[in-house]
């Protein structure tokens, strides 16, 4: 229970930490590129694309729908916007963070900050790298393919990387390393569905800075993320050994 309990803790506080600053820096990156994309969507059909404002981000493949429909609700631009961007950024990384503690603390944990870094790249590569090479960040009105084929790839894709990396890490012989190996490129040469026209009125360069944008911003994320987290988890050991050395 103790171990449950120390891991959410960390979890929660890396999360918070990492999300805030998430948002903060989609503010000034991915946020203008947002809003001027949404000036080529055209017409009042539904385009089944991630939410790419509050879940491209942080990796994740957004499990609904766009609909530009009269019903459908949006924040207005400013500080609404911005909050519940922000809300659905620390949600989403205390989901990771737990994700990444949890799956650390069967390596042993994580020690310092330093390792932080490492588990948090790793993260990035197998929620955002791996993922963003066959379903790169799309910008609102663009086209994609399928909702479900494409989270399933994602899935797939994710499970597959963090399958093959600790294989690579964790492994010990080459032939582990190896099928760790062909397991990361499988899903590449499957390929990611893809939508039947790449048609689209927004301008190539703008989706290229966004891409740009999303995948700094996630790298920066998940440096911070597993950076806070070693930063943390250590303290708070380190407090929890003293408290019961006082009591021996």
């Amino acid at each position: 229970m103790t171990v449950f309990r120390n891991v959410v803790f960390v979890a929660a506080i890396a999360g918070l930490v990492a999300g805030l600053v998430l948002a903060a820096m989609q503010a000034f990156s991915t946020t203008p590129l947002i809003v001027a994309a949404e000036a080529y969507e055209g017409g009042g059909g539904a385009h089944d694309h991630p939410n790419d404002h509050d879940h491209a981000e942080t990796g994740g493949e957004a499990a609904h729908s766009h609909d530009h429909g009269e019903e459908a609700w949006t924040p207005e631009d400013g500080f609404e916007r911005e909050f519940y961007t922000a809300a659905a950024n620390v949600v989403t990384a205390i989901g990771f963070a737990l994700v990444l503690v949890a799956v650390s603390e069967f390596a042993g944990g994580i020690a310092s900050w330093r390792q932080g870094l490492m588990w948090g790249f790793a993260g990035f590569a197998v929620f955002t790298l791996a993922p963003g090479l066959g379903l790169p960040p799309e910008l609102p009105g663009m086209p994609a393919a399928d909702l479900a084929a494409r989270q399933a790839w994602w899935i797939g894709t994710v499970a597959a990387t963090a399958a093959g990396l600790a294989l690579i890490v964790f492994g010990r012989s080459v032939a582990l390393a190896a099928l760790g190996v062909a397991l990361i490129v499988a899903p590449h040469i499957v390929g990611a569905p893809q939508p039947e026209s790449h048609d689209t009125a927004v301008p190539a360069e703008l989706h290229h800075r966004f891409v740009v944008a999303v995948t700094v911003t996630n790298l920066l994320f998940w440096l911070i993320l597993g950076a806070v987290a070693g930063t943390v988890r250590r303290r708070f050991s380190v407090s929890l050994g003293d408290a019961r050395g006082s009591l021996a």
